[in-house]
This record gives structure tokens, sequence and C-alpha cells, in this order.
């Protein structure tokens, strides 16, 4: 799941990649600044799943939902949720039950939120325009 991207394309391959590593329900929670590819990131990985979807950022809906891959994927994104209850109030904890692969951008706002098995990846743009991935401390929710 973790790597280098110094391209749009490469940055969905990173995810088209770790979509080959997930072989049961997760939840991953991206941490990242604006840019720094958590969209296109997901885009490769729910290509990878094999679902036929045009992935966008779902900033303004909160949520979008994946089917007809080898799993669903549910897409959330929580920049613009300023409090826990807003999560709440979505039915957050629902998603959560989804079996399949859950997707939180920005989930840092919200890590209480987040199951104690989530998988941490942080995407961070580089000195030289280049995008990392990389894995955080905690269990390996995806396996």
């Amino acid at each position: 799941m973790e790597g280098r991207a110094t391209s749009v394309e490469e940055m969905e391959e990173l995810g088209r990649k770790a979509a080959e590593m997930i072989h049961g329900a997760c939840v991953l929670g991206l941490v990242g600044g604006l840019g720094a590819g958590k969209t296109h990131w997901t885009k490769g990985l729910v290509a990878g799943l094999g679902a036929p979807a045009d992935v966008t950022s779902p900033t303004f809906g909160l949520i979008h939902e994946y089917p007809g891959g080898r799993l669903p994927v549910v897409h959330a994104d929580f920049y613009r949720l300023e409090k826990a209850e807003e999560l709440i109030a979505i039915g957050w904890d629902e998603y959560l039950e989804t079996p399949g692969v859950v997707i939180a951008e920005w989930a840092g706002k919200f890590p209480g939120l987040m199951p104690k098995e989530t998988t941490w990846l942080f995407f961070r743009v580089e000195p030289d325009g280049s995008r990392t991935v990389s894995i955080g401390e905690g269990p390996a929710g995806c396996g």
C-alpha cells in the first residue's frame, strides 16, 4: 500500500496495487493535505477491485458508494465536517458495517470514530513535488 508517485497515473497505480492486497472487509483511514493524492489513490484502488465506477471526491456529497467489484467500496470524505456529531448523523456506524472496503479521506479529523483495526495511510507532498504514501502505526486491518 506504500509507495512514491511522480504523476497522477503513478498514484492510481499505487491504489491498484493496494487492491491486490485486500482480501476482505477493511477500513482505510487516509490522512494528508489537499492535493496529496488521496482521491487518485482511491480511484486506482476502486479500479483494482474491479468496480466499473468513475471515482470522484465525495467532498460535497460526503459519501460515495462503488458496488460491482470484487468487494463493494464506501468512499467518505470528512473534509467539510466540523463535528463528530455530523458524521454520526449521516450513519457512519452503519457504513462501517459494510461487508467491503470503507475508505475515509481526512480520517484524522475524527480518529475516535474510526475502528481500532483501521489501516492508516499517510499521504505527503514531498519537496520535489512527488507524493508518498506510507502506512502508519497500528493494526493492519486488511488482509
